[in-house]
């Protein structure tokens, strides 16, 4: 098993509007990422267990041309919303470095 953080190139997060966080994990080749796609960890019940959210919430994209999975949930409270704690969405990903890689 190997963490995400030790496959991916880049994981991030940042706001896609005021409502939507998105999550791009990228790779630097074409291996490593067919190895995270086909194993199967990164699905919609996983991340919306990581972000407690209903599946339902959770848009899920595995991007081959781009070597990328992106990930798309509501944000937790809308930006600039009493309660915001990160404005830019930059601090959300924190969750998907430690997802163990078969």
């Amino acid at each position: 098993m190997t963490a995400l953080a030790n496959l991916a190139n880049l994981i991030r997060s940042k706001n896609a509007g005021p409502f939507v966080l998105t999550l791009d994990i990228m790779f630097e080749d074409e291996a490593r990422y067919r190895r995270v796609r086909d194993c199967g960890v990164i699905t919609t019940d996983l991340i919306a267990t990581l972000y407690r959210l209903p599946a339902t919430q959770v848009r899920l994209f595995f991007c081959d041309a781009a070597l990328a999975i992106k990930v798309s949930i509501p944000r937790p409270v809308a930006q600039g919303g009493v309660g915001d704690s990160d404005g830019h969405g930059g601090q959300q990903y924190a969750p998907l470095l430690a997802i163990e890689v078969p």
